[in-house]
């Protein structure tokens, strides 16, 4: 089943358990996920946008009589996330990786990250959260009153929808901005082998490597 909200700026298709058959976002998707809180190995996904740069956002919500020890039943979308032509966007996709990957059973991947690319390259700010850059380098004021909302509510409200696919509506236009400070501060190179390497940090923050981190002394 399948429903659609105008927003302003926005078309929102939300979907219960999978994305339609034979729909293409292109190759350069924007991906967020929405859980039942911040602990992928304890909450569960509820909600997956994404979206193709075009102001039109797909919003899959996954049902709990769908859950299965391999993850959810939803095939299509689980294709495109492990498609290898076609490029995941995220902004912190550490968690968002971890998330699908306990949720759906799938290692997603190639990824870009927004946050990664901001820390590398805006060192003079810590200031990296998704709000903060789209209003400094697009000059976009996005709410954020829904994030702690019940993501897992049978039925979700207009204002949880537009809050969700505002967080994939300005990927495209962020990630043009950033790649274009990485390029200028000689840190593409850096920033890809990091891409590369997320789909591994998720898999480590599922097993418990986050705390204390692998990687610290």
């Amino acid at each position: 089943m399948t429903t659609t909200l105008f927003t302003s700026g926005a078309t929102i298709h939300l979907h219960r358990h999978d994305l339609p058959p034979g729909l293409s976002l292109g190759p350069l998707v924007a991906v967020d996920t929405e859980t039942m809180g911040l602990d992928p190995r304890r909450d569960r996904l509820c909600l997956v946008q994404l979206s193709g740069g075009d102001g039109v956002v797909h919003l899959v919500q996954i049902i709990p009589e769908r859950l299965g020890g391999r993850g959810a039943d939803a095939p299509h979308l689980k294709a495109l996330l492990e498609d290898p032509a076609v490029t995941k966007l995220f902004h912190f996709a550490r968690f968002d990786l971890a998330a699908l990957r306990a949720g759906l059973g799938v290692r997603c991947a190639p990824v870009l990250c927004t946050k990664i690319a901001a820390r590398l390259t805006r060192t003079f700010t810590d200031r990296h959260g998704l709000k903060d850059l789209c209003r400094d380098l697009l000059g976009v004021e996005i709410s954020k009153q829904q994030q702690s909302s019940d993501w897992g509510a049978p039925e979700l409200t207009p204002e949880q929808q537009a809050y969700a696919a505002s967080d994939v509506l300005h990927l495209h236009a962020l990630w043009a901005r950033l790649e274009a400070l990485l390029r200028r501060e000689g840190r593409l190179e850096l920033a890809e082998a990091c891409f590369r390497f997320l789909p591994e940090r998720a898999a480590l923050d599922l097993l418990g490597y986050d705390d204390p981190d692998i990687f610290a002394h």
